[in-house]
């Protein structure tokens, strides 16, 4: 298995986008607001605490930490195709080495309320996006959060394999899988996207 996206996901690029002042592009209060904002949007869909969160593209699972503060009995899993975070962090934050395209080795059982999948689609592949979809959709019993930036926005980051495609053709895709766009990159399951309200639901009601 590579790393994706033909870069390799090693210490040297987790310390200079993550750790180094002049690049970095997540810092933990960052983290920290994501997290409570996809926790908050499960909570009120689900009308009960979250339990469970499942981090795609994790890599070297600093969502965890920001996890455990908000809701420390919250069972967390982290995937990521980097050899170097797995090995590092694998044991002791439950990360597991695993392709976005190959989400559908995970056992959907009933699945997890919060799917975290935040700054990843945008470096993979058509086809390695399409392949794995469907699974992240049916292990999403609650919310996704897929942060992620299309044609047109202006980010600073990482833009080595950046896929600069319309924000159609994600939400095309999305709703193909039964995931239902709530604002602010969240989206809702098949399981939740029956319950919600008309003006909940973002741009996918006619104007009336």
């Amino acid at each position: 298995m590579s790393d994706g996206a033909g870069k390799a996901y090693d210490r040297d690029y987790f310390d200079r986008w993550y750790r180094n002042p002049k690049f970095r592009v997540a810092g933990r209060r960052v983290v920290a607001r994501r997290a409570a904002l996809a926790v908050a949007a499960a909570e009120v869909l689900l009308e009960r605490p979250v339990g469970s969160v499942l981090d795609v593209g994790c890599g070297e699972g600093a969502f965890r930490a920001a996890l455990e503060a908000l809701r420390p009995r919250a069972r967390y899993l982290g995937v990521d195709p980097s050899a170097y975070a797995v090995a590092r962090y694998g044991r002791t934050r439950n990360l597991r080495r695993l392709a976005f395209a190959d989400l559908d080795e995970l056992p959907a059982r009933s699945g997890f309320d919060v799917v975290v999948c935040a700054d990843v689609l945008h470096y993979l592949e058509d086809d390695e996006v399409e392949a794995g979809l469907p699974a992240l959709a049916a292990l999403t019993a609650g919310v996704a959060y897929m942060p992620l930036f299309a044609a047109g926005d202006r980010f600073w980051g990482d833009r080595e394999g950046w896929r600069d495609r319309p924000p159609s053709w994600y939400l095309d895709r999305f709703l193909g899988v039964g995931l239902v766009p709530v604002g602010l990159h969240l989206y809702a399951g098949a399981a939740l996207s029956g319950t919600l309200a008309s003006l909940e639901a973002v741009g996918t009601h006619p104007r009336g």
